[in-house]
């Protein structure tokens, strides 16, 4: 009976069993806090992509300028592939490294457009653009692209995550 009481009063190990008991919940709160983080930081590249590649795509040479009456119209050709390899590497150098390890043709959707406000007769147009009978014309550039988890050994991976980013930027190239 002796014994018995002792190994209840004894606390040598009880630091250890608690441990054991909280290892857990502190292991997923910092599995979780590294995906959040960088899944924060992967978006926040994509969107300063997109907003590159706008910038870009604003200041290049449309020749659809006449034809712009209204509504959107989506770019392609060279300026269309400009923009995406600006957006994906930062750069026009097709042999420089993504800017986003994820970044593939089939799970990537990326978009460029061109959309004209059409203004009528009697409105008050102001700036550069009050003698072209379609307006301001506006450069869109989109993409949304899968999330690639820094631990998918968690199950993180089949979540279906997106990221996606879109910006707009004024047209001022001729």
């Amino acid at each position: 009976m002796m014994t018995f009481r002792n190994i209840w009063k004894d606390r040598s190990a009880a630091a250890a069993a608690e441990m054991a008991l909280v290892a857990p919940l502190l292991l997923i709160i910092l599995v979780g806090a590294i995906e959040t983080g960088n899944y924060f930081l992967s978006e926040h590249v994509l969107v300063k992509g997109v907003r590159d590649g706008a910038r870009y795509a604003a200041r290049q040479s449309f020749f659809i300028y006449p034809a712009c009456t209204g509504g959107s119209q989506n770019i392609t050709g060279t300026t269309y592939n400009n923009t995406k390899l600006l957006v994906r590497k930062g750069s026009l150098n097709s042999a420089d490294p993504d800017r986003l390890a994820n970044w593939t043709d089939s799970g990537t959707a990326f978009t460029l457009q061109l959309t004209c406000t059409a203004t009528t007769s009697g409105q008050n147009v102001r700036g550069i653009y009050k003698e072209r009978p379609g307006g301001a014309p506006i450069v869109t550039v989109s993409a949304t692209m899968p999330y690639r988890p820094v631990m998918p050994v968690f199950g993180s991976s089949s979540l279906g995550l997106k990221l996606n980013a879109k910006q707009q930027a004024s047209v001022m190239g001729i």
